[in-house]
């Protein structure tokens, strides 16, 4: 039986991560990057797939865990009738990117306490069992171009392809196993000295998070969540190029035992505005400009060949195959890896593109001509193609549509491209932009609104409503205090929430090429947080984000969705769309310049009917 996602608890290293459960099982680890094969895949089979497993002989009475504050150091206690250890998980920041380490400390705290572990060390997604040999300081396994030394003090043992061993911590004792991924062409580099290594893990993450400036709010209550929120974010990204992963998993899935189960370990456009506005109204400035460069160099391509999402370091082919030796989260199968919506056509993109860079020109990052090139043809693009229908912001499979959130998202390019010359004095045609502009703008409010509904829509001539209309009101298009604004929001308050948060679409009213059904999406329902704060509901944005932070597991952490008729979050695990909009919402909600304030700008008073 898998355990709740919710019962997982993430640590990372900004190269790779790994989901420890309660019962302190490591059952997902992907080496050496987010997305590199899983060596430890029991998350979505067995421990027959992988996992390395630390927990007392005893069933403990208590398990109680906790983050060191500001970091991805993950502390495990387990009580028992003889005593009580802590289980100190971590990821050393890495040096290079050729040798990854997960350290494990087990800390005597009283009594004397039996341990047991196990490590089942699965390559290729829980596939292939590798060549294991001991060694004076562990064992080393080898598989393929794949190899892994685990150094400890304690004796191993080797029983059915698994290697065990017993022993016990006494209060203040500690015993620790390092475990080092490498090429197996090269010799492994030997870090031993585990205290020296959480000690120096532990300042480096606390000087990091201690310069989160939260709208200058130190002793604010949601600063805690903020703060953890932007931390997994941070672990999140691969610090060599600056990408930020969707989510550290893949096939979690949105309906429990069915098949809505996709590959998140890539680094979405869509999620560009709103990752930087949360990096940089926190203080973060260094991180948004990489991740601003990662969006610059991914995109460095033809117009019509950009995509909605790519690799970490920008690839493009993101193919998506099928586990079939794997059975799924709780039956959800496929077991799917890569992603076919990368070749999507999504007419948002150019718009979060556009809005990206825009973003980075308020907030006085280091400007680049280079950019304003490419965004020019981007421009020269999308005017050619803006009328033509595409796949949406959800990358439905049931057929292109004209959808309303893509013809925003193509005015907000334009818009963009409008101010470039206007507020900043770069050059452009843009007379034709402002043309063009007010031709999308004049389309949407002829065909986007749906009369008899009193509200946008998802698409041209359908009545199905859509929670990404939230961003209406923040991008700009509209004011907040326009009627089809506060219209729209109190259509998607009746119709798309359940249990006080937010559907993305309802899909038996939207079909969108999959069966079955999904839960809330968390950061739709940031996005009604914001919107509600933009129109003056602060009473009820608070209610609502107060709910949101309730939700999160006990160590602060949000998958994709949740599920409230059962009280279990669904989805990959954890998401950073969740925790960026749990960064945005907070800073909206205390600051009168939040995110949502400045992407929207100034709007185009002269266009408003």
């Amino acid at each position: 039986m898998s355990r709740p996602i919710e019962d997982y608890g993430f640590i990372g290293n900004m190269l790779s991560c790994a989901l420890v459960a309660r019962d302190g099982s490591i059952d997902w680890l992907c080496l050496p990057r987010f997305d590199s094969d899983a060596c430890f895949a029991a998350l979505l089979g067995s421990k027959e797939n992988g996992c390395w497993l630390i927990t007392p002989k005893e069933k403990a009475s208590r398990v109680s865990r906790r983050y060191r504050p500001g970091t991805t150091i993950l502390e495990t206690t387990f009580e028992t009738a003889t005593g009580a250890v802590t289980l100190i998980d971590f990821m050393p920041l890495a040096e290079d990117e050729e040798h990854v380490d997960v350290v494990r400390i087990v800390r005597g705290d009283r009594g004397n306490v039996e341990m047991n572990m196990e490590f089942v060390l699965r390559f290729d997604y829980g596939r292939t069992v590798p060549w294991v040999r001991r060694t004076d300081y562990g064992l080393q396994a080898v598989a393929g171009p794949d190899a892994v030394e685990l150094r400890t003090p304690v004796e191993l043992k080797g029983r059915d392809m698994r290697t065990f061993a017993t022993f016990s911590v006494g209060a203040g004792a500690q015993v620790p196993f390092a475990m080092t991924w490498h090429p197996s062409h090269r010799p492994p580099t030997v870090r031993w000295d585990p205290a020296r290594r959480l000690n120096e893990t532990e300042k480096r993450w606390r000087k990091w998070s201690d310069d989160c400036s939260f709208a200058g709010k130190k002793d604010h209550p949601w600063r805690e969540a903020v703060v953890r929120s932007l931390v997994t974010l941070k672990a999140l990204t691969f610090a060599p190029t600056g990408g930020i992963v969707a989510a550290a998993t893949t096939s979690l899935p949105e309906e429990i035992g069915g098949v809505r189960n996709w590959d998140y370990r890539y680094c979405w456009i869509r999620d560009a505005t709103l990752t930087l506005l949360a990096l940089l109204t926190s203080g973060y400035r260094d991180e948004a400009k990489a991740w601003r460069e990662w969006l610059l160099r991914a995109a460095a391509i033809h117009p019509k060949q950009l995509q909605i999402m790519f690799g970490l370091a920008g690839e493009r082919r993101l193919t998506e195959i099928e586990l079939p030796w794997l059975a799924g989260y709780e039956g959800s199968l496929p077991v799917r890896v890569g992603n076919a919506a990368y070749d999507q056509l999504q007419l948002d993109v150019y718009g979060e593109m556009m809005d990206a860079l825009h973003v980075g020109r308020k907030f006085m990052l280091e400007p680049s001509e280079a950019s304003w090139g490419f965004q020019k043809v981007l421009l020269d693009d999308l005017e050619k193609q803006w009328r033509e229908p595409d796949d949406g912001i959800w990358e439905m499979r049931g057929g292109r549509r004209h959808f309303t959130y893509s013809r925003v998202m193509a005015w907000v390019a334009f818009d963009r491209g409008v101010k470039a010359v206007e507020d900043y004095g770069l050059s452009g045609p843009v007379d034709r932009w402002h043309k063009v502009r007010g031709e999308i703008r004049d389309d949407i409010l002829a065909n986007g609104w749906n009369e008899k509904r009193g509200s946008f829509v998802q698409y041209y001539g359908g009545d199905a409503l859509d929670a990404s209309l939230l961003l209406i009101p923040s991008v700009g298009f509209l004011p907040p205090d326009d009627p089809r604004v506060i219209a729209t929001v109190e259509a998607i308050q009746r119709d798309l929430v359940e249990g006080g948060l937010v559907l993305r679409y309802r899909p038996e009213h939207a079909p969108d090429g999959v069966s079955g059904s999904e839960g809330t999406f968390l950061v739709c329902s940031f996005w009604l947080v914001d919107a509600l704060t933009m129109i003056g509901r602060i009473d009820e944005a608070e209610a609502l984000f107060e709910r949101l932070l309730s939700i999160r597991n006990d160590l602060g952490l949000l998958a994709e969705e949740y599920d409230p008729h059962t009280g279990r979050q669904l989805g990959n695990f954890p998401q950073a769309f969740s925790h960026v909009g749990l960064v945005n919402s907070a800073t909206n909600l205390i600051s009168a310049r939040g995110p949502a304030e400045q992407r929207a700008g100034r709007a185009a008073a002269e266009e408003q009917p």
